[in-house]
């Protein structure tokens, strides 16, 4: 039983897109909810839409790969592609959104398949000093990172499916 640990961050990051989890969600399953006409709206001003969440989530598994692939820090919490506007993302369309966005987890994927689980152990180079980790708890992270905000569309989803039954 080879190199279980990468098999099995490989196969979570594959089933939070497309499969049949415990939770009953996944993001395919979720995003098929919503269409160019719903992506950007925000329910209410306070929340984010959909589009925006997507973003964000594309933007973080950007920076992981690239940390994977042992280059420095580039993403900060306060930087403007962390959290993009809708008027920003409509301007690239829904469809090259969702696009991007399932492109993204393929691209980890694929640089995963390539590694074992020694890999997992390495340790990021580039990491605060005060903080020093592995890759895995990158990946482990960006797991965790994915079900929240699958939660968060969850719930935008039910609160816009709420505003169209009142009209």
């Amino acid at each position: 039983m080879e190199d279980i640990l990468i098999k099995n961050i490989i196969q979570q990051l594959a089933d939070v897109e497309t499969a049949d989890l415990w939770i009953d969600e996944n993001f395919e399953k979720k995003l098929s909810l919503v269409d160019g006409s719903t992506a950007f709206k925000r329910p209410i001003p306070e929340m984010h839409s959909i589009a925006e969440l997507a973003s964000h989530l594309i933007a973080w598994r950007k920076e992981v790969l690239s940390r994977l692939k042992g280059n420095p820090r580039g993403l900060e919490m306060s930087d403007a592609a962390n959290w993009r506007t809708n008027e920003n993302l409509k301007k690239h369309g829904w469809e090259d959104l969702l696009n991007e966005f399932y492109t993204t987890q393929q691209n980890i994927i694929a640089f995963l398949k390539e590694k074992d689980d020694s890999f997992l152990h390495t340790a990021y180079p580039h990491a605060n000093p005060s903080f020093p980790h592995d890759y895995n708890y990158l990946l482990i992270g960006l797991i965790h990172h994915d079900m929240y905000h699958l939660g968060q569309m969850g719930i935008t989803i039910k609160f816009l499916k709420i505003q169209q039954s009142d009209l």
